[in-house]
């Protein structure tokens, strides 16, 4: 089965950290560019960060910038998203799409893959 899946959210403190995983199955993540996107209740989808099949290329939305870091592991089939200083607007579920076509952070752009989606919750 060709899919991906998010975990490692949850329940974390104001000014916290979470590591996000996005792991692949049944296909090869290192030939995709892969994205974070979030969703908020109420808010439309917003990309987060994406990172380019190799590595070499990452993308931060400015609310983000500073706090958050996207990676891959190829060999383990996997892209991360550490946060840090997480902020009570941070809270979402937060989504993984995989593109053959190039890294952007375009919530309408045509992914191949998308995950299921892991709730992060930023509260005291």
């Amino acid at each position: 089965q060709l899919q991906l899946v998010e975990s490692g959210g949850g329940l974390v403190q104001p000014g916290g950290s979470q590591r996000l995983s996005c792991a692949a199955s049944g296909f090869i993540l290192g030939y995709y560019a892969v994205g974070w996107f979030r969703q908020a209740p109420g808010k439309e989808q917003e990309g987060v960060s994406c990172i380019s099949s190799s590595g070499g290329y990452t993308d931060y939305a400015d609310s983000v910038k500073g706090r958050f870091t996207i990676s891959r592991d190829n060999a383990q089939n996997t892209v991360y998203l550490q946060m840090n200083s997480l902020k009570p607007e941070d809270t979402a579920v937060y989504y993984c799409a995989a593109s053959s076509l190039g890294a952007t952070m375009n919530p309408l752009y045509d992914y191949d893959y998308w995950g299921q989606g892991t709730q992060v919750t930023v509260s005291s």
